[in-house]
């Protein structure tokens, strides 16, 4: 059975290693990648940029069966994740699966079935003039989400660019996708549009290039945490007037520790909130709403603002702002410089607790600051820009400034282009995937793999899931009808982006469809207390679903109670206690209640 891969990104890499290990007498999967670029490694490798980390942690985005070190920092580098996927191809020996510098063209649905996959091959940096063709039985498409920038119109930037004509720095308009390093930055006048995670990392960046000023543009603001957290431990310090801060809370003029901070999105159990959820707590989001109220409070008693950690300005609007709602933007080292001008708290309130930002992430000097702006509606022939009215915080401030940038940089994400797919055939797009956001029902041999994004997470450790699903639909051992989902974002019919998830609640859905999500007992009987507790305090990890179902593998036991164990632990007592027993006690009962009303309402005919 040929399967065709398009795209040698980590989902392709995924899905090729997967199948392979699936193929059984039955289902003997061929699978080759078709990659056009001369490399592996997708978004990470070429559209990568100098100083650029992972914001999610090692231990979600790692596949399952093939981890790095406990040795190795949290969160890698590009460069370090790209190596990681250049071993992973190794250790399973893919490599020879995979055809790079061939470019897909056209899919079309053969006539004697299955699938025509026409492509091109690079040779001498000039694509071939004649095409390849493979009959595949399916394709997989592993494009991605980050593939062809997305640049929206905006009246007058050619202004940006003839004002400053003659001026000693050269002027330049680009997407995001064209910037590398810090020496595009230095000493220009910097606009960025765009607040997602790499425009706080170019405003950063420019920050510490010395850049003369950095304007950040956002449409309707962001939700800013860092994707780290200090470890709630029994253990203060003092906060001395002329130490070194620390990315800490102090409370009462003491710290918390940090010498091992934890990954923020490895903080949300399993257990009740995630795992054994009623289908009625489910459906209401509860569990979203209770968790936003609560950190909002916590925030606000911490910072001092409710809008996010630290974050006085360029927050959302309060029906959109919270973990249902939109993603998370955990490119959290521009926060000191855009704070700056906004940050106003009683002094009481400040010595009862604060956060303190890291040392290398403060401002170089005190009269620097990004300013955060609204979006031009259009820039005037002398390049000034011109911002909206609005009773924004930002907008009022930047009224009266005379913003030209000879610089402006479309931060403003990707768009996705699937032209490839022939317009007779009447192939679906992820759009279409109404089966877990992966198929579409009945057109099962053309599957959509990462094409999902995770409000917190990491989308790696989806497309690995997403493989482990469609390999079972395939070999028909997903149980039908599915449960209705309920694990995409709440977003508005007109919204842009509709394919945002949650991630611990998408991975458990596919898990639960497969028979890959654990039982407490099952988990118990089979390997003890230790991996028990692990699962019921740890999050949404790739491992925990192969500990059982059609993916098992012994491999990962060892990972459970080392790795896993260690993200756990590192929380200390007062962290799971509040991250951990606290919430699942909560849930616990709630979902408990839900069940007995269930149960009472089928016994009186009810339901």
């Amino acid at each position: 059975m040929k399967v065709v891969i398009i795209g040698a990104g980590p989902g392709g890499l995924v899905m090729c290693k997967t199948l392979l290990e699936a193929a059984t007498d039955e289902f003997p999967f061929d699978p080759i990648v078709l990659e056009q670029e001369d490399g592996i490694g997708g978004t990470f490798r070429y559209r990568s940029y100098e100083n650029a980390n992972l914001v999610s942690s090692k231990q979600l985005t790692a596949f399952s069966d093939f981890r790095l070190p406990l040795s190795h920092a949290d969160h890698l580098s590009l460069e370090e994740y790209v190596e990681y996927l250049e071993a992973y191809c190794k250790h399973f020996k893919i490599e020879d699966r995979m055809q790079l510098r061939s470019k897909v063209v056209k899919i079309s649905r053969a006539p004697q079935g299955g699938h025509l996959v026409t492509y091109v091959r690079q040779q001498d940096g000039q694509w071939d003039d004649t095409p390849a063709v493979i009959h595949a039985n399916y394709v997989a498409v592993c494009t991605g989400l980050h593939v062809v920038p997305a640049v929206p119109e905006l009246d007058g930037i050619d202004y940006v660019l003839k004002s400053n004509a003659n001026a000693e720095i050269k002027p330049a308009v680009y997407h995001s996708a064209q910037y590398k390093s810090r020496s595009q930055l230095t000493g220009r006048r910097v606009m960025i549009l765009g607040t997602g995670e790499t425009g706080m990392d170019i405003a950063y960046e420019a920050a510490k290039a010395g850049a003369k000023e950095v304007t950040l543009c956002t449409r309707g603001g962001f939700l800013s945490f860092p994707k780290v957290l200090v470890s709630i431990s029994s253990d203060f310090v003092e906060v001395k007037a002329n130490a070194l801060p620390q990315n800490d809370f102090s409370v009462f003029g003491f710290k918390f520790e940090s010498k091992d901070p934890v990954p923020i999105d490895g903080l949300i159990t399993n257990f009740a909130e995630t795992a054994y959820v009623h289908p009625w707590v489910a459906s209401s989001h509860l569990r979203w709403f209770v968790s936003d109220f609560v950190i909002k409070r916590v925030l606000w008693v911490l910072t001092g603002t409710q809008a996010g950690c630290n974050q006085w300005v360029g927050e959302l609007p309060s029906e959109r702002l919270g973990r249902a709602y939109v993603f998370l933007n955990k490119s959290h080292k521009a926060m000191p410089y855009i704070n700056r001008p906004y940050r106003n708290r009683l002094k009481f309130m400040d010595y009862l607790s604060s956060y303190i930002d890291p040392p290398e992430d403060m401002p170089p000097h005190t009269d620097f600051a990004v300013e955060l702006a609204p979006f031009p509606t259009h820039f005037l022939p002398s390049g000034r820009a011109v911002f909206p009215l609005s009773k924004r915080k930002d907008a009022i401030r930047m009224a009266r400034k005379d913003v030209r940038p000879d610089t402006v940089i479309f931060a403003t994400g990707y768009t996705q282009d699937f032209g490839l797919f022939d317009s007779e055939g009447g192939y679906p797009t992820p759009g279409d995937a109404d089966v877990r956001n992966i198929v579409r029902m009945g057109d099962e041999s053309v599957a959509f793999i990462g094409f999902v994004r995770p409000g917190v997470g990491a989308i790696p450790p989806i497309t690995e899931m997403q493989a482990f699903f469609w390999i079972s639909l395939l070999k028909g051992q997903v149980q039908k009808p599915l449960p209705l989902p309920h694990y995409h974002l709440l977003v508005k019919e007109t919204a842009r982006i509709k394919y945002g998830v949650d991630h611990g609640t998408y991975m458990s859905t596919l898990a639960k469809d497969i028979g890959a999500a654990p039982g407490l007992w099952e988990l118990w009987k089979e390997y003890g207390t230790h991996v028990l507790l692990c699962y019921c305090f740890g999050a949404a990890f790739t491992p925990f679903y192969r500990l059982v179902g059609p993916f098992k593998t012994y491999n990962v036991v060892h990972t459970v109670r080392t790795e896993l164990w260690e993200t756990i632990t590192r929380r200390g007592v007062g962290g799971n206690l509040l991250m951990g027993v606290i919430p699942m006690v909560f849930y616990g009962w709630l979902n408990l209640l839900a069940w007995i009303v269930e149960k009472s309402c089928r016994v009186v005919g009810l339901i």
